[in-house]
């Protein structure tokens, strides 16, 4: 337990069962009536951003997370399954965690996690990865001239935007925080 004056700023808490990360906290005074405290808090589960007041001196219930590294097996139903890399555990993270995250997803990723207990609440791509190009979007005579880009398909599904020399069986460096092309291996 800790108290609401103490809240900041990438703390983890509790709240009616779910964990949350306070994103932002302010002190707010006011003329008339009792200060209180002002947080915006994302629900680790559902990246959910919530607005929540506590009054000043409140208990609150601080959350530590676990970290651990694990690497990507594969899909199982409507779960992705991971071995944690220090333990050589099974570990099952349902589709709602990976999010959008699955588009860079292949065996052997290595991610790290956070984990509350045995619950899986966030993971973290690497912020490179190298994939390979399944497929080049076709252009037609008409349009090679004027463009700079094409979008191509990654062995993972992803799509992104490349150069026009890239070509389907090459290599790329991904940025996986803003889904755009580094440079070819």
């Amino acid at each position: 337990m800790t108290s609401s004056n103490q809240i900041t700023p990438g703390m983890t808490i509790s709240l009616e069962g779910k964990i949350y990360r306070v994103e932002s906290c302010v002190k707010v005074t006011v003329a008339k009536g009792l200060p209180f405290i002002k947080t915006k808090l994302k629900n680790l589960m559902t990246d959910e951003v919530v607005e929540k007041n506590f009054k000043t001196d409140q208990s609150v219930d601080e959350v530590k997370l676990n970290e651990r590294r694990l690497e990507y097996l594969y899909l199982e139903g409507n779960h992705h399954l991971f071995l944690d890399i220090d333990n050589l555990e099974q570990v099952l993270v349902p589709n709602e965690v990976i999010g959008d995250k699955v588009n860079y997803l292949k065996e052997a990723v290595g991610v790290k996690a956070l984990l509350y207990g045995d619950t899986v609440f966030s993971v973290d791509l690497p912020q490179f990865l190298e994939l390979m190009i399944v497929k080049t979007e076709d252009l037609d005579a008409s349009n090679v001239m004027s463009a700079s880009n094409r979008l191509a398909i990654l062995e993972t599904g992803a799509k992104i935007e490349v150069p026009m020399f890239i070509e389907s069986g090459d290599i790329i460096k991904v940025d996986t925080k803003t889904d755009e092309y580094v440079q070819r291996v």
